[in-house]
């Protein structure tokens, strides 16, 4: 324990102090199901272990072994998101899913990051990209609502959760809060000049790091100049992803550059990532081949490919889904700033 930390979080005094948080928890959660119940949404419960954890190269996973009853071991992991499970439900038949359950993810703690959080998922069968955007918005309202919060706040920054929300895209964003014509750095079928979006970013006064792979200055430029800009006053959908940067969701008819990917912002907060979700059990594959070897040039490692979920591609509906940062949403509604304040037990440091 260090000197900042006077008291464990279970002794009385601090349970006392989180409690009201704990408790604005537990109404939003079960509002939630609720709302996903009038609607149809079955709730599932996928196993969160298993044979890849994901395949995008910045997100890092749980290693460990299962060992079968001959006493050999295999590896296998704790998953970063339920998705591969819920497609392969999809692929089986189902229309209207949602996981309302834990997920890993290593490498990731700070105020708005823990090792194990809340994730709430859910996908449509054969229901258009602005289905599950709608979805969100909704849900984010319905937190607000529940918690009795007039106006999300987070340092510094206000968000009324009711207001309409705004919604631009990402190339519009860049240009607008940072100055950058994104798409111009990528060629006609989306590929992207690293060297270009270097230049642009040497325009506007950032500095260059010896890393200029075009993803990394891209997140760089998102961090910095976008990303504080977003949910002030009213929530973002910040939507249609770079193609490059939406490793499993398809591209939007027409317009090869970009992608259906969306993602959801409230106080400078990223809140919601969701897709219209790829089919094309080739492209997918592609897809994460490349992601797994920029993962072992960066760092010197790769996760198995799931074949199992390849496969089920092919039997897959279009469908579109959306993950949900529990936690975080319910640290807006109750006005925490730490995200271990509304989780009813932290990971021990």
């Amino acid at each position: 324990m260090t000197a900042l930390q006077t008291s464990p979080w279970w002794t009385p005094d601090r349970h006392a102090d989180r409690r009201p948080a704990l408790l604005a928890r537990a109404r939003i959660d079960a509002a939630m199901r609720v709302w996903l119940a009038e609607r149809d949404f079955i709730v599932v419960d996928p196993p969160g272990l298993q044979r890849s954890p994901g395949n995008e190269t910045h997100l890092h996973a749980f290693g460990t072994t299962m060992i079968g009853n001959d006493g050999l071991g295999q590896g296998m992991y704790l998953h970063t998101s339920p998705e591969f499970t819920m497609k392969k439900l999809l692929a089986a038949g189902e229309e209207r899913i949602a996981s309302f359950q834990h997920v890993w993810r290593n490498r990731e703690r700070s105020a708005l990051h823990h090792p194990e959080f809340t994730m709430l998922e859910w996908y449509r069968a054969n229901e258009a990209y602005d289905a599950v955007i709608a979805d969100t918005l909704a849900l984010i309202r319905l937190a607000a609502e529940t918690s009795g919060a007039g106006m999300f706040s987070f340092r510094g920054r206000d968000c009324d959760p009711c207001a309409e929300a705004q919604r631009l895209s990402v190339a519009e964003a860049f240009a607008e809060y940072a100055d950058i014509d994104l798409l111009s750095t990528l060629d006609g079928e989306g590929i992207p000049n690293d060297a270009a979006l270097a230049a642009q970013m040497a325009r506007i006064g950032m500095a260059v790091p010896s890393e200029t792979t075009w993803s990394y200055l891209f997140t760089q430029i998102l961090v910095d100049k976008v990303e504080p800009r977003l949910g002030n006053g009213r929530v973002t959908v910040l939507d249609h992803y770079p193609a490059c940067e939406a490793a499993l969701a398809r591209r939007v008819p027409g317009d090869p550059k970009v992608s259906e990917r969306f993602e959801v912002y409230a106080c400078g907060v990223e809140l919601a990532n969701g897709f219209g979700e790829l089919t094309d059990a080739g492209e997918q594959r592609r897809r994460f081949e490349a992601e797994m070897a920029e993962k072992a040039r960066i760092y010197n490692e790769r996760y198995p490919i799931d074949e199992d979920f390849l496969a089920a591609l092919a039997h897959m509906p279009q469908a579109s889904g959306v993950a949900l940062g529990f936690d975080r949403l319910v640290m807006l509604a109750t006005g925490a700033q730490r995200i271990e304040a509304v989780l009813w037990a932290p990971v021990a440091e």
